[in-house]
């Protein structure tokens, strides 16, 4: 008998039943509200026109002023800037958008922004690039400061690393640069700068090359 009984179909309590309905409908009604709400929404964000703005050139960003730079040539650089002069022209005026000029009476490189350079950073790139050119690089090494943003110059003398006069500054002169030349000039990440200044200071202290 406890079997059957055990078989036999258990009956539900319709106030039960009933409550499971009415719960799943006030559910339903609150999914659908709020359905209704989100697709108000949506068409309400796409009915509102968003602005849009035009980049600003740098000669705009400025209120229509131009900015200039002026690099002066030492006079050891006088005749390669002059042999050089297209190849540094064309990644100035083609590249950066910049007018460029060479000033004879104060003997220095000019730039100057226009109604078509685009990016504000252009002036300082080419002034950057110039001045590598002035320090000794040649103009396909310094073009990469046009290209490349994390490079840098550093500049320091072998009299900052150790106090030498007379035989001993040249030889360690040219140790490191093979020419009587005290100041010494990188170009590079910061990283290769950093690799590169230890083992020229170790050079200059009198450590053997490659140690």
């Amino acid at each position: 008998m406890d079997m059957m009984m055990d078989n036999l179909p258990q009956t539900v309590d319709p106030t039960t039943l009933t409550s499971r309905i009415i719960q799943s409908d006030s559910i339903q009604r609150e999914d659908r509200a709020n359905d209704s709400d989100n697709d108000a929404d949506d068409m309400q964000m796409d009915g509102v026109d968003q602005p849009t703005f035009q980049k600003l050139s740098a000669h705009a960003a400025r209120g229509g002023k131009a900015e200039y730079r002026r690099i002066r040539c030492p006079a050891h650089r006088y005749t390669p800037l002059r042999e050089n002069w297209e190849q540094l022209l064309t990644p100035l005026v083609e590249y950066l958008k910049l007018q460029v000029r060479f000033n004879t009476r104060t003997r220095s490189v000019e730039m100057k922004t226009s109604r078509h350079t685009l990016d504000t950073s252009s002036l300082q790139k080419g002034a950057d690039f110039i001045g590598a050119f002035m320090l000794g690089f040649e103009p396909q090494d310094a073009v990469a400061l046009l290209r490349l943003d994390d490079l840098y110059i550093e500049s320091f003398q072998v009299t900052d690393v150790k106090i030498l006069r007379g035989d001993h500054l040249s030889r360690a002169i040219g140790r490191v640069a093979g020419q009587d030349d005290s100041r010494i000039h990188l170009l590079g990440s910061y990283g290769n700068i950093r690799l590169a200044r230890n083992a020229i200071c170790d050079l200059i202290l009198g450590a053997p090359p490659g140690k």
